[in-house]
């Protein structure tokens, strides 16, 4: 069964992209102390041993040259699997209440050209039960294309973005303090949260695909985003394997920033955790995401 299959019956209090959850004393109490994301910002950073997922994804990527599964795909995919079997990153406060969706949400930017001053489009992948990393790659290869295949914002958010900063100053004033009282109250237009990453459960960022390492990145007030992930780039190293013995291995950094509101750090810490497990175990990623990675903590 599909995430939208599995959409409740929404209830007074929920909202369209969430529906409304009973937090710890401590949690709600957060969330009227520090009623800004940003003043809540937690940040996770280490090192993954991609040694193993990389030579998984060479033998995949023989048996389809006609395109290649990326690191990147790997990960967003272990991504979605880790929000599906740690429902608390799915979580996001937003007027002073916590919030849990009903679907898992990834976005990311896509430059429409390695080159400066080149314009950017954002785009949303929405990971379902069925989904496999083989489902997942061909839509964010299929996606990639078409928005490469212009040069300006192809529609969805991208136009929207592009209307509103035509607006003179002070009506562009106006228009975002409305948005953003809409915002709070969770009675934003559809047509304004869809496609639009600060509404997404994970926001994620491929640095290494211009060979920057991982950063952190600041979370927004603005939306319900309450993960922000980076990803480095590759590099090789000599480390000190469980047998004592050292070897070369591939090794990618990541950073993420987190709301501390909506989960403990023993929970982010565990969540982190198994994303290292499934690149140490990247079999995992062609199961369907609806089935249990059955790995123990």
């Amino acid at each position: 069964m599909s995430n939208t299959e599995q959409k409740k019956t929404r209830k007074w209090g929920d909202r369209r992209d969430g529906r409304w959850v009973k937090a710890p004393g401590l949690q709600t109490v957060m969330g009227y102390l520090f009623p800004k994301r940003t003043d809540c910002e937690v940040y996770l950073n280490d090192t993954i041993d991609a040694t193993d997922v990389l030579a998984y994804l060479a033998q995949k990527n023989a048996a389809h040259p006609e395109y290649k599964t990326t690191l990147f795909h790997a990960a967003v995919t272990g991504m979605a699997r880790m929000v599906k079997e740690r429902p608390l990153m799915n979580r996001f406060i937003q007027g002073y209440r916590m919030y849990e969706r009903d679907e898992i949400t990834i976005s990311f930017v896509v430059k429409r050209r390695f080159a400066e001053g080149a314009e950017e489009s954002l785009m949303v992948l929405k990971p379902t039960d069925e989904d496999t990393l083989d489902s997942i790659s061909q839509r964010i290869v299929g996606n990639v294309k078409e928005t490469r295949k212009s040069e300006h914002a192809t529609g969805g958010i991208d136009e929207l973005l592009d209307k509103f900063a035509a607006l003179p100053r002070l009506v562009l004033i106006v228009a975002i303090r409305i948005i953003r009282w809409l915002d709070f109250w969770g009675i934003n237009p559809k047509a304004l949260t869809e496609g639009d990453p600060n509404y997404t459960t994970i926001l994620t960022s491929n640095l290494g695909s211009i060979k920057c390492p991982a950063v952190y990145h600041h979370l927004n007030n603005y939306g319900t985003n309450s993960v922000m992930i980076t990803i480095g780039a590759l590099r090789k190293e000599e480390v000190l394997m469980p047998d004592g013995t050292k070897q070369i291995r591939d090794l990618v950094d990541i950073g993420a920033t987190l709301d501390e509101r909506i989960a403990d750090g023993f929970y982010f810490a565990r969540s982190l955790k198994l994303m290292k497990h499934i690149f140490a175990h990247p079999e995992l990623l062609d199961k369907p995401l609806g089935e249990n990675s059955e790995f123990t903590y």
